[in-house]
């Protein structure tokens, strides 16, 4: 959506043009606020928006998570009516296994909690959940240990990520917010000794703010640092890869919660997954790479044998946004005034983007203090207040 002419001035500019910045921007419209620029330094779906896997699921250990995904699950359930777009989504669940005792425990607690949240999770022995998945391999093979326990919660689900993107634009487009591609934030003009905003400085001119939403993802630790503002953040390459087509048998996303491994099946056909790969470089980087291919390989091949003779079409990398807590860093902090944060979710920024991008907007219009955006600030780091996740993959 590249512009010759910039809007000069705006109530806010977001600096990041992928599902969160453009959610943002669409629920700041919706409730009034249409003076709003969304830059992004490369095209929509450029980044991690338009590079993960799609899955959207409310499996989590935390109940800040778990209750935040079952209303973005709501909010994906309705996207394509709301906006007018196919986005794809289908409701064939997550199957998490694991494979140590620690593994299972930890899933044990997470399934409670996530049942006293209203979730349907059910915790399946090997054998169910094989009934489930027919090709799944539960026994000991080469490099993995025996299946000892799984959940499987039927309304988690997948989406198609590009147009999920192209619909937030669209809508947060014809609502009066200008979108703008292949513009890079080079950096900002401020008064009050560095602590007011007073412009953004783009490579195509200057756009008068005072309130800026770093939404930028594995690049948002350089946008603050424009300011001055040191954020945790660090960008770790995730590959993904995806097959030939073929014919439908695989309902759920499956994940490995032992080895990271993940897949699922497109509505096209494809086996479309990843694993985890902790030897990769410390930097934004979207460079394919063997050694990924090699552990998905020999772990798909191990989970599900029948995939052996697949053929690999495609593969592409994005980056995870890492902070040291593996949860977000949302809302102000206590450096800059008016530069607010939306960054920091891990490989799960897409899925959480739907309700976070409404939740950021009810805020910044409202500014009703939300429990979630104390919990999840900045400074947690400087006092020592780190939470935890025990539901990651990839």
């Amino acid at each position: 959506m590249y512009r010759a002419h910039v809007r000069t001035r705006a109530d806010y500019v977001i600096v990041g043009g992928g599902i969160m910045g453009l959610s943002i921007a669409y629920h700041l419209a919706k409730r009034g606020v249409t003076n709003v620029v969304v830059v992004d330094k490369s095209y929509l779906c450029g980044g991690a928006s338009g590079r993960n896997g799609g899955g959207v699921r409310a499996q989590w250990s935390s109940e800040a998570n778990v209750r935040l995904m079952q209303e973005s699950l709501r909010i994906c359930n309705d996207f394509a009516s709301e906006m007018k777009i196919n986005v794809w989504f289908r409701r064939g669940g997550y199957l998490f296994v694991v494979r140590s005792e620690a593994k299972a425990n930890a899933l044990r607690a997470s399934a409670e909690l996530q049942q006293r949240c209203g979730l349907r999770t059910e915790l399946l022995d090997p054998i169910e959940a094989k009934k489930l998945v027919p090709e799944l391999e539960i026994g000991q093979t080469a490099h993995q240990a025996p299946i000892q326990l799984a959940s499987f919660n039927p309304d988690d689900g997948v989406v198609f990520p590009w147009p999920f993107v192209w619909g937030y634009a669209q809508a947060a487009t014809k609502l009066g917010v200008e979108v703008v591609t292949h513009t890079d934030v080079i950096g900002f003009e401020t008064s009050n000794e560095g602590r007011r905003i007073e412009a953004v400085l783009t490579n195509r001119g200057k756009i008068a703010t005072h309130q800026v939403v770093n939404a930028a993802g594995a690049w948002s630790p350089e946008v603050a640092k424009l300011l001055g503002v040191h954020l945790p953040n660090t960008p770790h390459r995730h590959e993904i890869c995806s097959t030939e087509p073929l014919k439908p048998w695989l309902k759920p996303l499956v994940a490995d919660l032992d080895s990271g491994l993940y897949f699922s099946q497109s509505m096209r056909g494809e086996i479309v997954g990843g694993i985890s790969n902790q030897h990769v470089p410390h930097r934004v980087d979207h460079q394919s790479s063997a050694r990924f291919l090699g552990l998905y390989s020999r772990a798909l091949t191990e989970t599900v044998p029948q995939l052996g003779r697949v053929k690999v079409l495609r593969q592409w990398a994005g980056c995870y946004d890492l902070t040291p807590d593996a949860n977000p860093i949302v809302g102000e902090i206590d450096e800059v005034e008016g530069f607010y944060q939306a960054s920091g979710f891990m490989g799960h920024g897409f899925m959480m983007a739907p309700v976070m991008g409404k939740l950021i907007g009810q805020w910044l219009v409202e500014r009703t203090p939300l429990p979630l955006f104390d919990r999840w600030n900045l400074r947690r780091f400087k006092e020592g207040r780190l939470l935890s996740e025990g539901m990651i993959i990839g």
